[in-house]
């Protein structure tokens, strides 16, 4: 796809942070006005041969803020990820004009609950999420629900928004944040949750009284934890009404 005027605007990165080797965010300012709501996903490019190149990422800043936020994890065989991974504050890149997705806050059932479940960068609709809904809060506007945010990686350090997730449930009674680790062996100084996510989304479903007819289910990251969720959520009662998915990736087909 060659670059159009209309459809992209350039945007300059002015913020970041790495937080592992393979773990960064940035924040960039567009050139235009870019609204969206929490949840959504913008388009990225990078130029090539007068060509753009384009990758979809989830959005971590809040609608109120102006810049836009993103996190990042590097995949080798990514033609966008790479690239954008060499970019420094100061540098440019493509954006699409309009945010897209349908992945947000989910209100016409009236459940009271909402379980947001990711794995690592899966993470990014909901920091969105949680920013807005606290933002809410402090001028003096009740979330009315309970949201719980149960994040899963392999080591703590992966956690890149560990430290805002932790203050926000600390700030607020109707948030909750779960961080877990599948390899406690490579994290010997952790000292919460560990376990499959599997069985950890089974553990407080149980224990927070999550049911089918008070709690909306998110699921977010990658494609095989989703489906594995999807799974144990099933089983418990939860029809499609009440799950959201959001795939980062679509897993390659086998072939035999």
């Amino acid at each position: 796809m060659r670059v159009s005027a209309e459809r992209f605007q350039k945007a300059k990165i002015i913020f970041r942070k790495d937080h592992t080797e393979d773990l960064w965010s940035i924040r960039v300012r567009p050139e235009h006005a870019f609204t969206f709501k929490p949840g959504q996903y913008a388009t990225l490019g990078i130029e090539e041969d007068g060509k753009v190149v384009e990758r979809s990422y989830s959005i971590c800043s809040s609608p109120h803020e102006p810049e836009v936020e993103f996190l990042f994890e590097l995949v080798m065989r990514g033609r966008v990820t790479p690239p954008l991974y060499h970019r420094q504050v100061g540098d440019t890149l493509l954006m699409r004009r309009q945010a897209r997705g349908s992945f947000t806050l989910e209100h016409k059932s009236g459940h009271t609950k909402h379980l947001l479940v990711c794995t690592v960068t899966g993470v990014a609709p909901y920091v969105s999420m949680a920013r807005s809904l606290a933002r809410q809060a402090r001028q003096g506007q009740s979330p009315g629900i309970q949201v719980i945010l149960v994040q899963a990686a392999s080591r703590s350090w992966e956690f890149a928004y560990r430290e805002e997730l932790e203050a926000l449930a600390g700030e607020f009674a109707w948030f909750d944040y779960i961080p877990v680790i599948s390899r406690p062996w490579e994290d010997p100084e952790w000292k919460g949750e560990v376990g499959r996510i599997e069985d950890v989304l089974r553990k407080y479903i149980d224990q927070m009284s999550l049911e089918p007819q008070n709690t909306t289910v998110y699921l977010c990251g990658h494609p095989q934890m989703i489906e594995n969720g999807k799974g144990i959520l099933h089983r418990r009662g939860f029809d499609k009404e009440a799950l959201r998915t959001e795939l980062f990736w679509v897993p390659p087909k086998e072939t035999r």
